[in-house]
């Protein structure tokens, strides 16, 4: 390998101000030199050499991850995103666009001095950039998280001057591009900060400081214990029950027998269940998310057991939406979305295959299987001819788009069906693949979407899987979807509200 700086250049002619600020640069870099902070000499070598090529910060990730809270899964991914994005800015303009020679070692005690000397350019600094990139990007989805890689992110910076690599410029420009960086992805990409659902309509909910009145029903098949322990200690004087998922709905209905609110913690399946309960006995809802999607409590706004107790103890809530089906005399509620078509058949050749071969290649094979069908699962008759459909989907509440992000919604009571139809014809993946990149637009070639109150079909054959929050069942013939306004009262915080006081 070849070093980035070509010694045969001419150097450039004088230049008063570049001349002193290059001055004052190689002073400070001294200084630094001549310095000896206790310890340091030993750790700020192996910190700096742990953040080559990013491993520092794959394994900081890999440990937000591994605490399995939502918002911390995100941070990690915000933050190797970021990194990903300064890597690569700095290595394709940034150490090609200013050929600085690396500081002169002179000055460095040898025992600060990194076995491996980089070769190429100086300015900017690659790993300045990561670091802060990494923890800008950690910090915009989590404060908190973020203050706690900040400190070992600022140190690999200064090691990088401390080791002799770097003069201070460069590592302030890499920390400055990498920062860019992750305010960058978040522009591709918002917080879940950025988009706050709104406190309308909020509702009346009791407030029960330590708990006292609520019915937890935790779904054991949800991995919910590690939740229902915090909630316990959050909360002492609730009542937490934990059962099977096949005794979830019984549990419900003694739960709601004696409970002042009815809590649940499980997936959108058994939120569902919950919210069909609530509904009937007039209770309101909490909602501790504890499956894999969640769907419905992200939506809402609660993410964890800290935000569920704050609304809880200060007695915040709002009403939200609720949709409908009936098909016969079948009738059903969803919170997220009703479907027909490919994803009902998708669903039913997992499941038919995740016992034998695991739940992902389940899914794959699934996919492979439903799509290279040569049939199409619904037809619609417009003006005398039947058209076949792919896929058509309704959604409980408008699903927007910012940037590359999913659809979420952003008002869970705005009184609207968010329908959309995804057109038949060949190559299916292509088709379904285009009008999931379509977004929300009102109509593509591939795809029309439409938001109203109630959507009434006609001539769906009797036993059409259907779809709603991942629960599976079939048709009794035509199906009629419809809204309930603000039908359901569930616990959010709200926003602007402080944090809940602490229960010991």
């Amino acid at each position: 390998m070849s070093p980035d700086v070509d010694l045969t250049a001419p150097t450039p002619g004088p230049h008063p101000v570049r001349d002193g600020f290059l001055e004052l640069d190689r002073r400070l870099f001294e200084a630094v030199a001549a310095r000896h902070w206790p310890g340091a000499d030993h750790l700020l070598p192996r910190l700096s050499r742990s953040a080559n090529h990013g491993v520092l910060w794959c394994a900081a990730a890999a440990a937000l991850a591994a605490s399995r809270t939502p918002r911390a899964r995100r941070a990690a991914a915000r933050g190797l995103a970021s990194l990903g994005l300064a890597s690569l800015t700095i290595n394709t303009l940034g150490k090609r666009s200013v050929r600085r020679p690396r500081p002169v070692l002179d000055p460095v005690p040898l025992v600060r001095r990194l076995k491996r000397q980089p070769i190429t350019t100086s300015f900017p600094s690659g790993h300045a950039a990561s670091a802060a990139a990494f923890a800008t990007g950690v910090a915009l989805e989590s404060p908190a998280w973020g203050a706690a890689v900040a400190p070992v992110a600022a140190a690999v910076a200064v090691s990088r001057v401390y080791t002799g690599v770097h003069f201070p410029s460069d590592v302030l420009a890499g920390a400055a591009l990498g920062a860019g960086a992750a305010f960058a992805v978040r522009g591709l990409v918002p917080t879940r900060a950025q988009i706050v659902p709104p406190a309308r309509p909020r509702a009346d909910v009791p407030a029960l400081p330590e708990g006292e009145g609520l019915v937890m029903v935790a779904n054991r098949g949800s991995g919910t214990a590690d939740r229902v322990r915090a909630l316990c200690d959050a909360l002492p004087r609730a009542e937490v029950v934990e059962c099977e998922p096949e005794e979830v709905g019984a549990e419900l209905e003694r739960a709601a027998g004696r409970a002042r609110v009815l809590g649940v913690c499980g997936g959108d399946g058994t939120v569902n269940a919950a919210a069909r309960i609530a509904l009937r006995h007039g209770l309101p809802l909490a909602v501790l998310p504890g499956g894999t999607l969640n769907h419905f409590a992200y939506d809402l706004g609660v993410e964890d057991v800290r935000n569920l107790c704050r609304a809880v103890v200060r007695g915040e809530g709002v009403r939200v939406d609720v949709g409908r089906f009936s098909s016969g005399d079948q009738q059903g509620i969803f919170l997220n979305t009703f479907s027909l078509g490919v994803y009902p058949e998708l669903v039913r050749e997992r499941e038919r295959w995740s016992h034998r071969i695991g739940g992902w290649p389940a899914g794959v094979l699934a996919a492979v299987r439903v799509l290279r069908a040569d049939r199409h699962p619904l037809h619609a008759e417009v003006k005398g001819r039947s058209h076949p459909l792919w896929m058509l989907f309704a959604g409980n509440g408008t699903y927007h788009r910012m940037g590359l992000a999913p659809g979420r919604r952003m008002d869970l009571a705005d009184g609207q069906l968010d329908v959309r139809v995804v057109h038949g014809g060949r190559r299916p993946a292509l088709r379904l693949l285009s009008a999931a990149l379509a977004g929300p637009l009102t109509r593509s070639p591939a795809h029309a979407a439409v938001q109203v109150g109630r959507l009434h079909l006609t001539g769906v054959a009797a036993g059409t899987l259907l779809a709603y929050d991942g629960e599976i069942t079939e048709t009794q013939g035509d199906l009629t979807l419809e809204k309930l306004p603000e039908a359901l009262t569930v616990y959010r915080p709200l926003p602007g509200s402080r944090p809940a006081p602490t229960v010991v």
